[in-house]
């Protein structure tokens, strides 16, 4: 009984603050589509996993296995804070509410170069395909500039527009992307025939020192699984419906990366590209299958995926801007929440400009789509890590508030910031290139940024 007066009053007293969004606005599949198109599944289907192979080989699935582990580790964790607390700052109000302040603006600023980086991520990978589709079909390509400028502007006037608009749209891209995958897959299958492949289940070649480097890379994969948490209580029954959705995309999303990832490897047996060579698999294990039409239905369906995972991380994005503000961390002019769309309009704004100048300023210097899609996202994996080490570490704490904890709970909590900790480290020395190895000093130097400004305003923290 005392279990559920707490989660009451924790609710309402999270539901109350509702800064001016729509409550209730999102059923339980809407919400689901926030986190489901903020991991993008088709896209890590034709550009991850083969980044994943290069270093994993036959153990690709292994590693999406394990990496599916380490997430749903993550998704405990965020799960306890979802079903006691409503926000739409998601992992930085679990974090504010529980650990020192120092802690929460490390999730804060973690969380907002998380979003903001995948997005500009997942733009980069748009162009990718928009330059390939356009070659292809108009043997033409519009310029860099124009064609992320459109992306960014359209996913943010969706985003502002209306919550409940924009995760329909992202949930119907989803699904028929996803779809589109799964068809050519059983297709695939249905020609090689059901069996064994003897060389994945025995790792056959398999470099057990690469696999923590291509486990780094996995993660990339779920990144923004949470995501569904910084609707706060634009969620129907939100202590319920969030939770819930953060742990289905876990699962769903491991289910399906491991399905793809056997069967890319196992469709390009005997094909003379090597699926590590290759930034469209699908594309070629569609016409290995007898369905070319579907390969060219899947590159539009990677490209439209990738616009609403854009869509989905200006969402999310704006919502951490529009928290960090109440709470004193950001100005307090981007609090604006418009009254008639009940979306964080401001804030939205500038998330939206943040990613297309990011990506903006990586095309002027000659970076190709596909090289920002890894890049950025190289970059977002630190942010994310941040904020999932530090919920986890913030939970046996916020259930000794609740006269909750236990030794099983405190111990998945350690366990999850010790994996977390060990994938940072795997990432630092899997930098081998020169771009890759700046990108932890990038992100340092952000944090020291976001700290300076934080204790140079003085201005009282409120969680």
């Amino acid at each position: 009984m005392a279990d559920q007066s707490s989660r009451e009053v924790a609710g309402q007293s999270a539901s109350s603050q509702n800064f001016g969004l729509h409550k209730g606005a999102l059923g339980a599949a809407e919400t689901l589509a926030q986190s489901v198109s903020a991991t993008a599944p088709s896209t890590s289907s034709s550009l991850t996993i083969p980044l994943v192979f290069a270093l994993a080989g036959n153990g690709t699935w292994l590693v999406y296995l394990v990496a599916t582990t380490v997430i749903l580790l993550v998704g405990f964790c965020i799960g306890r804070f979802a079903r006691i607390s409503v926000s739409p700052g998601s992992l930085y109000s679990y974090t504010a509410q529980t650990l020192p302040p120092i802690f929460g603006i490390l999730a804060a600023w973690g969380l907002l170069i998380a979003y903001i980086a995948t997005g500009a991520s997942v733009a980069g990978g748009a162009l990718y395909y928009v330059s390939l589709l356009s070659h292809q079909f108009l043997h033409w390509a519009p310029p860099s500039l124009v064609t992320l400028g459109v992306v960014c502007a359209v996913a943010g006037y969706i985003a502002f527009r209306d919550v409940k608009l924009s995760a329909e749209v992202m949930l119907w891209i989803e699904i028929a992307s996803v779809a589109l995958v799964v068809a050519v897959l059983a297709m695939l299958m249905f020609k090689v025939g059901f069996r064994l492949d003897f060389d994945q289940v025995r790792l056959r070649g398999v470099h057990f020192s690469s696999l923590g480097p291509a486990l780094v890379l996995s993660i990339f994969s779920f990144v923004g699984f949470e995501s569904a948490t910084t609707l706060g209580a634009e969620a129907r029954n939100p202590l319920r419906t969030i939770p819930r959705a953060v742990l289905q995309c876990a699962i769903l999303a491991g289910l399906f990366f491991i399905l793809c990832s056997y069967s890319e490897v196992l469709g390009f047996h005997g094909v003379p590209t090597n699926l590590a060579e290759t930034s469209s698999p699908l594309h070629l294990l569609a016409i290995q299958a007898g369905v070319s039409p579907l390969g060219v239905a899947i590159d539009i369906g990677a490209m439209v995926s990738m616009f609403a995972c854009v869509l989905a991380c200006a969402t999310a994005a704006a919502r951490v801007i529009l928290r960090m503000s109440h709470a004193g961390i950001l100005p307090a002019n981007l609090q604006y929440t418009s009254p008639v769309h009940g979306t964080p309009a401001t804030a939205i704004i500038i998330s939206s400009i943040l990613m297309f100048l990011g990506t903006a300023f990586m095309a002027t210097r000659g970076i190709t789509g596909f090289d920002m899609y890894d890049l950025a996202g190289s970059l977002s994996v630190f942010g994310f890590l941040t904020a999932y080490a530090l919920v986890a570490l913030a939970v046996p704490f916020a259930e000794r508030r609740l006269s909750q904890s236990s030794v099983l709970i405190t111990s998945i909590s350690c366990l999850t910031v010790i994996v977390i900790a060990l994938i940072a480290i795997f990432d630092i020395r899997s930098s081998s290139d020169p771009a890759h190895a700046r990108v932890p000093f990038i992100y340092l130097a952000y944090i020291a940024g976001g700290l300076a400004i934080h204790f140079l305003k003085r201005a009282p923290y409120r969680t």
